[in-house]
């Protein structure tokens, strides 16, 4: 119809990084569209359309993947809500947008450590308000730097224009939404791939962190995967747990030991999928880079993610979707659109949760490149990357969609260690391929360091 006709382009464009053949039919549901100067909810659905398309192609079914739009753009907000209990806090009370002498900068603090690296640069101090002044004294490049070469997270705002002429902004430019290679293969895959649980007994070693590599694992943990997420010992998300863990079991191990590294290996051995988000060299430094995971699993699917993008001398840099926004002119958009004297981001963390289901793509992709022809496959993704491929779709100027209601949550109530919560119905529906997860969400580090079958 009309008003789905910028989804139906947006998911079009985004097929073709996956596969050269046209894109299969797809339904898209509910017209409307969150607040941004982007097309967000066409871009939040087409991504979960990728997912559809490949769903189906595994399942071998003709049936036709359907996308809620509504549903989608609120599964980019959040899918759980929490029940006769606060809901946790999503930013550290610092982490935040301030003013510069020549700009702005977004200083990101939910991390301790990373909140010490700043603090390392800046002072401590107790709220925002005592710490604007200090930041007020940078120029917004300098301070960036400060806190990166410090070890900590900080973004100065770029317009579109700025980014496309940065050193880093230009090599990303120049890479493919989805970076993919087939690899040797190893044992034929023998695991049929039922619709009603096409991931039933598929192993999923979960290495990711924060948002987009855990919408993927969670998305395929909602297709009966058994997906196995390792932390390191102190690493917390409060505010994220109770969203992103469903259907997963939760672990720790500390990779600076070697009998936990020896721990992960055994884990991989046996793995039939990786998704990792570390940074670039982070797996290399433990002597896992690509060409270990292989001998170790030959034939493995492994999708990786990093923030800045795989070339250009912010390759290794840590990143996250808002410092994102700010760095590459999605937050000077904003304000330009909002006529606002200060940064305006996108409604929702679009490049961590589209990022996350083309990721969850690529891994069912890989999957029948394994079923099809015995190969293994990599792919790789980066948040600037999608950042870019987002700024190519300007708001389509619908209107706002209804707030949430009840009809939008599912009929039976989720509990957990975390208490009484709803969770939103799932935007995406193939009929016979229902998206259930098993088990309820938990804490990070709940479940022991194994596959629950030899």
């Amino acid at each position: 119809m009309r008003e789905y006709a910028q989804s139906t382009r947006c998911y079009s464009t985004l097929w073709q990084a996956f596969d050269s053949s046209p894109p299969p039919d797809v339904r898209f549901l509910s017209s409307g569209a969150l607040p941004s100067c982007y097309a967000v909810s066409d871009f939040a659905a087409a991504s979960m359309a990728v997912v559809g398309a490949w769903l189906a192609r595994v399942c071998q079914t003709r049936a036709v993947p359907g996308i809620d739009r509504r549903l989608a753009s609120f599964w980019f907000q959040g899918s759980v809500t929490p029940l006769n209990r606060s809901a946790p806090v999503l930013w550290d009370p610092l982490t935040g947008d301030y003013q510069t002498v020549d700009g702005w900068i977004r200083l990101h603090t939910n991390a301790a450590h990373h909140r010490q690296a700043m603090a390392s640069v800046l002072g401590k101090h107790a709220d925002k308000a005592a710490l604007a002044p200090a930041v007020r004294q940078w120029r917004a490049d300098s301070l960036e730097q400060a806190i990166v070469d410090a070890g900590g997270c900080a973004a100065a705002m770029r317009s579109a224009m700025q980014w496309q002429q940065h050193s880093q902004g230009a090599s990303v430019i120049q890479e493919p939404l989805l970076h993919e290679q087939y690899t040797a293969p190893g044992q034929p895959a023998s695991r049929p791939l039922a619709p009603a649980r096409p991931l039933l007994g598929v192993r999923i070693l979960d290495l990711t962190r924060i948002i987009a590599g855990p919408v993927a694992t969670r998305m395929l943990a909602g297709l009966g995967a058994d997906v196995l997420r390792i932390d390191p010992p102190d690493w917390a998300e409060p505010a994220l747990e109770e969203e992103i863990t469903p259907g997963k079991r939760c672990a720790r191990l500390n990779l600076r030991q070697e009998i936990d590294r020896q721990t992960l290996c055994e884990i991989i051995r046996k793995a039939d999928v990786i998704v990792h988000g570390y940074r670039a060299d982070a797996l290399e430094a433990l002597g896992l880079d690509a060409a270990a995971r292989q001998r170790l699993s030959p034939g493995i699917i492994d999708v990786s993610l990093n923030a800045w993008g795989w070339s250009g001398p912010w390759r290794n840099r840590r990143g996250f979707d808002s410092l994102v926004q700010m760095a590459c002119g999605i937050a000077a958009a904003g304000q330009q659109w909002r006529q606002s004297e200060r940064p305006f981001p996108l409604p929702v963390q679009a490049l961590d949760h589209a990022t996350g289901y083309l990721m969850a793509a690529a891994v069912l992709k890989g999957l029948h490149v394994r079923q099809t022809t015995g190969q293994g496959y990599q792919a790789r993704f980066s948040l600037a990357r999608t950042a870019h491929e987002l700024m190519r779709w300007p708001a389509a100027g619908q209107h706002e969609f209804a707030p949430r209601n009840k009809r939008d949550e599912r009929p039976a109530l989720e509990w957990s260690a975390f208490g009484l919560a709803q969770r939103l119905q799932f935007p995406l529906r193939l009929p016979g391929t229902p998206v259930l997860w098993s088990r309820p969400p938990v804490p990070l580090g709940t479940d022991e360091p194994r596959w629950l079958t030899a």
